[in-house]
């Protein structure tokens, strides 16, 4: 018998890429969205996978509604990646960027029955300034400067504790940036290579930006996703760090995305025209080579490659 799989968050990004990639894998996908329009599935449409995932609506913050779900799906294996996502958002939505991260995560911990596998999406954004020299393990330790990166950390710990405490197979993969034509316009990747596929067709508007030296760990969603299932895979459950081990500043992502259309970004955009996020990290720097060792797994996607996709 094939396995079963839930996604919680299965609509967006990374939710969309994990679903394509357990089917083909022989999964039967199910997965669970808070809206219920036509629009809900779009990502999952984009990939051609729509009809080939069971979906149900289901808010993780209501934890008898997951208990009832999770007892009539029986799963064996759950992703939670159903959380608010934009840094800039948390700042305006605190404590809903908690409960999506944290009290969802700890319904479905409760829900789910012990021989279930459970991966938790966490953010390097867990572990705030990181540099080259001393770049993000799964040994340092958290300093959030926001609250979407203090809810991950609250969401990893108590992943942490059920683990210890009643001996789940549960684990976090602390995600460093990964995109893909998936990322909406309201992430700044997403705008930016929207804005410039416009600017090539005619449009003549122009980019503004924040501040384009910051410096990011950029990889390619689908590449993430297969790490995360890989992780479930494992004897032990293990947190991993999931990274390319390679940073750029937001500069050299921009410049690289403008040139996969034959433009010159310094043409199209203002950069310093929007004020900085509150408290903003201005490097992240992180090591892979625990992935790398016990997953077998490394990023495929430089930088160029990237944005040559995110641009196609």
């Amino acid at each position: 018998m094939s396995s079963k799989a839930l996604i919680f968050g299965v609509t967006g990004q990374d939710g969309a890429y994990l679903a394509r990639l357990l089917l083909a894998k022989g999964y039967q996908v199910l997965g669970t969205t808070r809206g219920d329009g036509a629009r809900a599935p779009a990502n999952l449409a984009r990939l051609g996978v729509a009809g080939e995932v069971g979906l149900h609506r289901l808010d993780p913050a209501d934890g008898a509604a997951v208990a009832a779900a999770v007892a009539a799906l029986r799963p064996d294996e759950i992703y939670y990646l159903a959380a608010q996502s934009s840094v800039r958002e948390s700042f305006e939505k605190p404590v809903e960027t908690l409960i999506a991260s944290a009290v969802g995560l700890a319904n479905v911990l409760a829900a789910a029955p012990p021989q279930v596998r459970i991966l938790n999406a966490a953010s390097g954004d867990c572990f705030g300034e990181t540099s080259a020299a001393a770049p993000a393990t799964e040994a340092s330790p958290f300093r959030p400067r926001s609250p979407y990166a203090a809810a991950k950390c609250a969401a990893h710990h108590i992943v942490a504790a059920e683990r210890a405490g009643r001996d789940r197979f549960a684990c976090s993969a602390f995600l460093f940036n990964h995109e893909s034509p998936l990322r909406p316009e309201s992430f700044v990747v997403g705008m930016i290579a929207a804005a410039a596929r416009r600017i090539a067709r005619g449009s003549a508007e122009t980019v503004e930006l924040g501040n384009v030296e910051v410096v990011r760990d950029w990889g390619w969603a689908p590449d993430y996703v297969e790490a995360m299932w890989r992780m479930l895979q494992q004897d032990e459950p293990r947190d991993f760090v999931i990274a390319t081990g390679r940073s750029h500043r937001l500069a050299d992502l921009v410049e690289r995305c403008f040139a996969a259309v034959g433009l010159d970004w310094r043409d199209h955009v203002r950069a310093g025209a929007v004020p900085p996020r509150p408290s903003d990290v201005a490097t992240h720097h992180a090591d892979p080579g625990l992935a790398r060792e016990r997953l077998g797994w490394q990023a495929s996607t430089g930088l160029d490659e990237l944005a040559r996709k995110l641009m196609a």
